[in-house]
């Protein structure tokens, strides 16, 4: 079992944009035909020390007549790929349609006009074999102008079809048409992988066991899982010999924090979380399961494993091969 996805998505990560020599200099003037209304109450990403990037999404069928999201034509995978932003920063994403309906890119957590809504009610869905620019900004925390405060964009979101099947998107869902976004905050902690989990009726990542991902580490490797819902269901995340904070980040933000520890979490349809933790902690290297802890849903196979090995690839007690 591999994550076979996590080349593609981590194209996005933090390497890629923090290495990147393009940018563009302004967001496109027209969107899908639509002039694009410049919010009125917020700084551009410029005046909070963002970058404005562009990026390609193509949507396709896939050969099992799911579907996906993907950075290049041909290379769709489920989840889409993990799209990473720091507070400040603007994203605006091209969307290929390369499927035989119409679909769009709906986002979680950040700000966007109703022209890049991703729904028909807005008419900003993307007909077969069209494209559209989505815009999606972020913003740090502040004082609003009535004295109260207003929290940042930062945290663990996601971005889904919203049209295909019914104009909510249920049909696009169903088959894959989801993906991860962290937006994080000026100063946080890095990590050295990053995995997605999404439990969707009775799947994860649309497969279930013996298929489902197998997250691979090191040993002291700083892994971040982002973990979200979709369906009709709630579930309850569960990561064997590793616990995390209740909170933004996952992590204590010194002695006297007083946040919750744990190590499971439940979520209904849409939710979403993130966490790191450090692979083998204080429990060593193995074969760590993570699943769905309501019982007949990893009964029915909603379990995979977070394998941590040593650093020559070994995992004592004869466990799984890298």
């Amino acid at each position: 079992m591999t994550d076979s996805g996590a080349g593609a998505r981590r194209l996005l990560s933090r390497r890629l944009f923090a290495t990147s020599a393009v940018a563009a200099a302004v967001a496109p003037a027209v969107l899908g035909g639509t002039a694009a209304a410049a919010p009125s109450d917020k700084p551009a990403a410029e005046d909070q020390g963002g970058e404005v990037r562009n990026l390609t999404l193509y949507m396709e069928k896939l050969p099992n007549g799911e579907m996906g999201y993907g950075l290049h034509p041909g290379q769709a995978t489920i989840p889409g790929p993990l799209i990473e932003l720091t507070e400040g920063d603007t994203m605006n994403i091209e969307v290929v349609n390369n499927l035989d309906v119409a679909a769009s890119l709906h986002v979680h957590g950040v700000d966007y006009d109703t022209a890049s809504d991703g729904t028909k009610m807005n008419d900003s869905v993307v007909q077969p074999g069209g494209r559209r620019t989505y815009v999606w900004r972020t913003h740090a925390p502040g004082r609003r102008h009535d004295g109260t405060w207003e929290a940042g964009s930062a945290g663990y979101w996601h971005y889904h079809d919203h049209n295909v099947g019914t104009e909510h998107g249920t049909g696009g869902i169903k088959k894959g048409l989801y993906g991860p976004v962290v937006v994080r905050r000026k100063g946080d902690v890095l990590p050295d992988k990053q995995f997605t989990v999404v439990f969707k009726d009775m799947t994860i990542n649309n497969k279930i066991a013996p298929d489902t991902p197998t997250f691979k580490a090191l040993r002291g490797e700083r892994v971040e899982f982002v973990v979200i819902t979709h369906g009709d269901f709630f579930h309850t995340f569960h990561l064997h010999g590793h616990r995390w904070v209740d909170n933004r980040t996952g992590m204590l933000e010194g002695p006297q924090d007083v946040s919750r520890v744990i190590d499971t979490k439940t979520t209904g349809p849409a939710e979403s979380f993130g966490f790191q933790v450090i692979a083998g902690e204080r429990v060593g290297a193995g074969a760590w399961m993570y699943h769905c802890h309501v019982q007949t849903h990893s009964d029915m196979g909603m379990s995979g494993v977070f394998l941590v090995t040593e650093a020559d690839g070994t995992v004592p007690g004869g466990g799984m091969p890298m």
